[in-house]
C-alpha cells in the first residue's frame, strides 16, 4: 500500500452512467491502483484519491481522461486506463474508432497505435513497421471499414504476398482461390469481426470488397479505394514499388510489415527496409514504427519480441 502523504477528491458532477466510468465491478478503477501507487475509494459521486503527492496528481490526470471519455459515451476500458496513464494523462483516452458487430468499442490501446491512427487520417500513404501481435493489420482495416462506412471510399482493396506459394501454387489442391486462401485468412477474420453478420461476404460478391494476392495489383490504378497492403516484407523492392504506384485519385493506402520476419528466399531484399529512407522527406507520406510496448495479445508476446530484440543486437555488437 503507498504512503499516504497526500488526498485528493475527485468530483464525477453527476455523471448519468458511472458504470462507464468505473467500469464493471470498478475493474478501471482497480486498473488505475495497479498502475498508479494510490488508493482509490468510492463514495458516491466522488472518488477519494490517497498516496504519495506525485502520484495524486498522475492519478487525477487520468480520472479526468477518463471521465471526459465517460461524458462523451465512452464505455471506459482498464486499456484505456493504461494508455492514459502512460500518457499521463496529457491527451486523454482516444476517442471511438468503429463498434464491432458484437458492440465492442474500438479505440487505440497504446501511443503507437494512436500514432498510427492519427496518421493513416492524415496522410495518403502510411507505413506501420513493428512486431507480431502491435495490431497493425487489424488497426489498418478498422480504419478501412471506418472510411467506407463514411463513405470517403467506394471500396477497401486488401493485399497480401504469397511468399510461401511462389510457384508452387499449382501443387496445392483447389481452385485458385482455395489456393490463395490460407494466405489471406487474417484479413478475412478481421473483417468479420468488424462486420454484421453475412454483410463480409455481400461485400466481397458486389465487390466493394476486394481481398487478392500481391500479383494481381499489376497494371492497376486504384481509385477511390482504401488500399492495404499486409505482410509487407515478403514483397520486394520492385514488388512494393509496384503496389506502391497503384493508388489513384481519391485513395488512402496502408502498408503493414515487420521487418524482423522477412520470409523471402536468399538473396532477395524485402522492400519494406528502404521506406524509412526513401520518404523520410516525402509530403503525405508517413512511417510509423511500433515496438514490444505496443504489443496488444498475451503480455507474453510483448516479451518473446524484446528477447529477439536483445538477440538480434547482440549479434549485430
Amino acid at each position: 500500500m503507498p504512503s499516504i502523504t497526500s488526498e485528493a477528491t475527485f468530483d464525477l458532477g453527476g455523471l448519468p452512467d458511472p458504470l462507464r466510468f468505473c467500469g464493471y465491478r470498478d475493474q478501471n478503477l482497480n486498473a488505475l491502483e495497479a498502475l498508479i501507487p494510490v488508493v482509490l475509494r468510492l463514495d458516491g459521486d466522488r472518488v477519494h484519491v490517497s498516496g504519495d503527492r506525485t502520484a495524486v496528481r498522475r492519478a487525477e490526470d487520468v480520472l479526468s481522461a477518463m471521465l471526459a471519455a465517460a461524458r462523451s459515451g465512452t464505455q471506459v476500458t482498464p486499456d484505456d486506463v493504461a494508455l492514459a496513464a502512460r500518457a499521463s494523462g496529457e491527451r486523454g483516452i482516444p476517442p471511438t474508432l468503429a463498434t464491432t458487430a458484437r458492440g465492442r468499442e474500438i479505440r487505440p490501446k497504446t501511443n503507437g497505435q494512436r500514432a498510427l491512427a492519427a496518421a493513416i487520417d492524415s496522410n495518403t500513404l502510411t507505413f506501420a513497421i513493428g512486431p507480431a501481435g502491435t495490431g497493425k493489420t487489424f488497426l489498418a482495416i478498422v480504419m478501412a471499414v471506418r472510411a467506407l462506412k463514411n463513405r470517403d471510399v467506394s471500396r477497401i482493396v486488401l493485399t497480401r504476398p504469397a511468399v510461401d506459394a511462389g510457384e508452387k501454387l499449382g501443387f496445392l489442391p483447389g481452385d485458385f482461390k482455395e489456393k490463395v486462401d490460407p494466405y489471406l485468412r487474417p484479413l478475412y477474420d478481421a473483417l468479420q469481426e468488424l462486420l454484421e453478420n453475412g454483410a463480409t461476404e455481400k461485400y466481397l460478391e458486389r465487390g466493394t470488397i476486394e481481398v487478392a494476392p500481391l500479383a494481381f495489383m499489376r497494371g492497376r490504378t486504384l481509385s477511390d479505394a482504401f488500399i492495404i497492403l499486409d505482410e509487407a516484407q515478403n514483397a520486394t523492392h520492385e514488388q512494393l514499388k509496384m503496389f506502391l504506384t497503384r493508388i489513384g485519385a481519391g485513395s488512402k493506402m496502408v502498408v503493414n510489415g515487420d521487418d524482423t520476419q522477412i520470409d523471402l528466399p536468399r538473396g532477395l531484399r524485402s522492400g519494406i527496409l528502404d521506406v524509412e529512407r526513401l520518404f523520410a522527406e516525402v509530403d503525405d507520406v508517413r512511417v510509423v514504427r511500433l515496438d514490444e510496448t505496443d504489443v496488444v495479445r498475451h503480455p507474453l508476446v510483448g516479451r518473446i519480441v524484446a528477447a529477439y530484440d536483445r538477440l538480434s543486437r547482440e549479434r549485430e555488437a
